[in-house]
């Protein structure tokens, strides 16, 4: 089973790993940098080899790694200056894991800011596009799907599907489906029947072999309520028969898991892992 959770790299890239293993995960992901701002501070050699190093000397696959884009970008954007700058963001997070032998960024699709969805995508094929001729071909884009807010592209499994047949060269795009995400969008999948319905549905418009990492959350929103509020494993409205049944599903086709639960008094990190591993 390849599973684990977003981990810090707080004092060096490198701690990431460290961290990792600490907490006895199999699989990891990382911001490379602070999420929270647009400067990125330059990755160096010696960066990127004591974490390429660490890396190999754990049991952790490098295919089951992967960064996370930071929260500011939005490739969206029907505004031709913060589109710029995204793109500029995503560019250069691309470069980041090629450099950090990271196979995986995780992109969320962004905002139309009102001009409807036709706009958003036409934004977001551009970006993707440029950002895939101008980076190294061993990192793949993997578009995540949302929530359904106001403005938001890309909570239709149908849409998600059309997106990603317009992005060329295919081999440098896939899928990160988040559970929570998706229950907020509508898809059931409280009940094992649901969770199977729902993970046909995703095999059906997308393929299997492009969902490359499943972000594994509970939702602490109800179905439908667009709202993305992630939950501890098994204590949201989705529950452990849904998510054991994602679980099993997703371990079968060697995909890996990634937690991005909260941590409060009820559960931590190592808390969720467990839970995660339990329903396995």
């Amino acid at each position: 089973m390849q599973v684990g959770l977003h981990v810090s790299i707080a004092g060096s890239i490198d701690k990431a790993v460290d961290n990792a293993v600490a907490i006895g995960c199999s699989a990891f992901q990382i911001f490379t940098r602070n999420p929270r701002g647009w400067a990125a501070k330059p990755l160096t050699s010696n960066d990127a080899s004591s974490f390429k190093e660490k890396l190999a000397k754990t049991k952790i696959d490098r295919f089951a790694t992967v960064a996370h884009m930071p929260y500011l970008p939005n490739l969206s954007s029907p505004e031709e200056d913060p589109f710029v700058r995204s793109l500029g963001s995503l560019i250069d997070e691309v470069k980041r894991c090629s450099k950090l032998g990271i196979p995986y960024i995780v992109a969320h699709l962004g905002s139309h800011k009102g001009q409807g969805d036709k706009k958003g995508i036409e934004m977001l094929l551009r970006a993707f596009t440029k950002a895939a001729k101008d980076t190294p071909d061993d990192v793949t884009i993997l578009l995540e799907n949302t929530a359904g807010q106001k403005n938001s592209v890309g909570s239709d499994l149908d849409q998600l599907a059309s997106i990603l047949s317009e992005l060329k060269p295919a081999k440098r795009f896939g899928i990160c489906f988040d559970t929570c995400h998706g229950f907020a969008a509508g898809y059931d999948m409280s009940t094992e029947k649901g969770a199977a319905a729902t993970l046909e549905k995703l095999n059906n418009a997308i393929g299997f072999e492009r969902l490359k990492i499943l972000h594994l959350n509970d939702s602490k929103g109800e179905l439908g309520s667009n709202l993305d509020r992630h939950e501890h494993i098994g204590l949201g409205h989705i529950g452990e028969k849904g998510l054991g049944h994602i679980i099993k599903t997703i371990n079968r086709k060697k995909i890996p898991i990634i937690l991005e639960t909260p941590i409060d008094e009820r559960r931590d990190d190592v808390g969720n892992l467990s839970k995660a591993k339990e329903l396995a």
